[in-house]
């Protein structure tokens, strides 16, 4: 009988200790949260936990904590960074050397130290929905440590935003492309092959990519990894669209990324369209005439594999072989940062096809350069090359046409929309899909008479001007004025 007593308390004990243990982790959830919104402070949050990428995102920080601190003196700045390096001095210092933006004072920084919960190395399948819930876990670091009053996301992080509103914040996102869209479906419906579409799954059709037929039980095996995927995405855009429609403000950087956002959010009335700050006044003071030999062509965009460098050299391989033997052999000059070792092999491969290509004495590689240098660089070329297809909208293929060297981009989205198109009638630049196009387009220019090009360079010169930091201050102050009006009253 007591050996009965003694198992049922033990039982009981134990059931308890369950009990204490599911209870504690909401218990906790609502302490924190609680603790939060009592404690909030008249501060705007910056979630980018990269700090250091050196690409057109990390230039939107910047102007955005500037343009903030122009319009609210009395809001003190706060980044959330898991660069553990970062102090208010060295971000400060970074934003004038890397893009010239002379911050008023220096923002606060709030140190986060798990970062990894939105590493791509983390997830090597389930790559979207694993940075996405990670990056949950990412905020509730960000705001269980300090909660402001304002939080804005530049790094697209969609599912913080009901994290943030629950913890009392504003939810303001300046967002460059949306983490998934209705292209990318298409993609996978349509099996084609992408750096976000693993070639197995595009290849479904039933024969390899040498033109050999896969049996049929791997061809039906590897048709359902295709439905899989096509489920799997749908139903992360369902959740993209709830968690996205949580933002009290959406501001885009181009009419493609509008189009898409309004479709996924369902938030028209809260998207506001907001063209990235590129720095178009300080390039237009550079002279129009470039050195005749030899002709340089740049490109500038992190070493990413949806920046497809390698489409860029095969062009330029291919542009070379058909040139005229009398023309000047022009130069290839990349330029761009690194984030991680993923993109310092990424670089280092590009190296390599270069060699094969016998192209690399022709080649010119520049790693995590500073402003004046890109500046430098920049005045020297009589074209720029992008060819990210789908880019949102493009700074770099901005920054060619302001310095005058014309833009050969990918014939998609900003580009294609909002950046390559005539100006008083006179065409701004080329637009390309294919190596042959930009073969094509890479000899056109070369071949282009000096009046000619200048003709062209001036009209894109013009064109650029739209889109000047200036611009994008006076925008993005406009769309958040209201927001801060209302809640500081």
């Amino acid at each position: 009988m007591r050996s009965k007593i003694r198992t049922l308390m033990a039982n009981g004990i134990l059931l308890c200790a369950l009990i204490s243990a599911v209870l504690a982790l909401p218990l906790r959830f609502v302490s924190h949260v609680i603790n939060g919104r009592r404690s909030r402070k008249q501060a705007v949050g910056f979630f980018h936990p990269y700090t250091n990428d050196g690409g057109g995102g990390e230039r939107v920080l910047w102007c955005a904590v500037k343009a903030v601190q122009e319009e609210s003196p009395d809001l003190d700045c706060v980044v959330y960074t898991g660069d553990h390096d970062a102090s208010p001095q060295t971000l400060m210092a970074r934003a004038v050397d890397r893009f010239g933006v002379k911050l008023i004072h220096p923002p606060k920084v709030v140190h986060l130290y798990k970062r990894k919960w939105v590493e791509e190395s983390t997830y090597p399948r389930f790559t979207m929905i694993g940075q996405s819930l990670g990056s949950v876990c990412l905020a509730w670091e960000a705001l269980s440590s300090f909660t402001p009053l304002y939080y804005i996301d530049t790094s697209g992080y969609a599912f913080t935003y009901p994290l943030a509103r629950i913890f009392g914040c504003k939810v303001i996102c300046y967002t460059h492309y949306p983490t998934i869209s209705l292209d990318m479906l298409s993609r996978v419906r349509d099996r084609n092959s992408m750096y976000n579409n693993d070639a197995l799954i595009a290849r479904s059709h039933g024969c390899s990519g040498l033109g050999v037929c896969i049996s049929s039980n791997i061809s039906s095996w590897i048709v359902w990894l295709s439905r899989i995927k096509i489920i799997y995405y749908t139903i992360f855009s369902w959740m993209y669209g709830f968690v996205g429609s949580c933002a009290h403000l959406a501001m885009v950087n181009s009419s493609w990324t509008r189009s898409h956002i309004e479709k996924l959010w369902k938030i028209p009335d809260r998207t506001k369209r907001v063209y990235p700050p590129c720095d178009t006044s300080g390039l237009q003071v550079l002279p129009l005439e470039r050195p005749a030999k030899p002709p340089k062509i740049i490109s500038v965009a992190q070493f990413r594999p949806e920046k497809a460098h390698t489409l860029q050299l095969e062009a330029f391989s291919v542009a070379l072989g058909r040139l005229d033997a009398n023309l000047p052999i022009p130069k290839l000059q990349f330029v761009g940062s690194c984030r991680n070792k993923s993109d310092e092999e990424r670089l280092q491969n590009l190296k390599n096809r270069a060699v094969e290509l016998k192209v690399n004495t022709d080649v010119e590689f520049h790693e995590n350069v500073t402003y004046r240098d890109l500046v430098k660089l920049l005045g020297g070329a009589i074209a720029g090359i992008h060819s990210m297809t789908d880019e949102h909208f493009g700074i770099s293929v901005v920054e060619f046409m302001a310095v005058g060297a014309i833009p050969i981009a990918h014939n998609s989205a900003g580009p294609k929309m909002d950046i390559v198109l005539e100006e008083d009638g006179v065409k701004t630049g080329f637009l390309a899909r294919t190596v042959d196009e930009y073969a094509d387009a890479i000899i056109s220019i070369i071949e282009m008479p000096e009046a000619e090009r200048l003709k062209m360079a001036s009209a894109a010169r013009k064109r650029a001007s739209r889109f000047s930091e200036q611009r994008f201050y006076e925008d993005f102050k406009a769309a958040i004025r209201p927001i801060l009006n209302h809640t500081l009253k």
